[in-house]
């Protein structure tokens, strides 16, 4: 049975080198990146935007499900309402696939850390900072697990997601409501 992992978290959360760690250590591995499907310049956020970055995200989904080359497919992006998750997820053709739907949390003071650091580094801006923690309290609301990422490396994180898929579907659905 194929596995979808769905990885939510606020900006600088460490979604993406989470991500990317689970792609190295998982057999047939695929990964997308819901940034990838809406770079531009100039970034622009609106209602035709937002529609277009679902659609981009459904279908390359969609094709990485499809592919009989892989039995891990991993996919990030902020996804802070459950809207966002449903509506990925109703576009998509599942049968067959283990819904694994999880938002990465921390503390308020080691997202502004992490945040900060990235500033420094020329890799985010300063005012991500004050956008990143007003969605944090957000993911408490999710129908997804929880996995806290304060204090922990990005790989024993990964770990952490790998192991979620030796769980019985039941446990998943009670927690995941997808």
């Amino acid at each position: 049975m194929k596995k979808l992992f769905l990885i939510g978290g606020a900006m600088g959360v460490g979604k993406s080198t989470v991500s990317r760690i689970l792609k190295q250590t998982l057999p047939a591995s695929v990964f997308l990146d819901g940034d990838w499907c809406w770079d531009s310049h100039p970034f622009q956020v609106t209602a035709e935007t937002k529609e277009m970055v679902l659609r981009n995200i459904c279908a390359v989904l969609q094709n990485f499900l499809s592919c009989s080359a892989y039995k891990h497919v991993i996919f990030c992006w902020v996804m802070h309402e459950q809207s966002i998750i449903d509506t990925i997820v109703s576009h998509l053709d599942t049968s067959g696939c283990r819904i694994i739907a999880v938002s990465l949390v921390c503390s308020e003071q080691e997202l502004k850390a992490r945040l900060r650091q990235d500033a420094a580094a020329g890799i985010r801006t300063p005012d991500v900072i004050a956008r990143s923690i007003a969605r944090l309290p957000l993911y408490e609301n999710l129908h997804t697990i929880k996995v806290s990422v304060s204090g922990k490396s990005a790989a024993a994180t990964a770990a952490e997601i790998s192991a979620l898929q030796g769980r019985a579907p039941r446990q998943l659905v009670a927690e995941v409501l997808l």
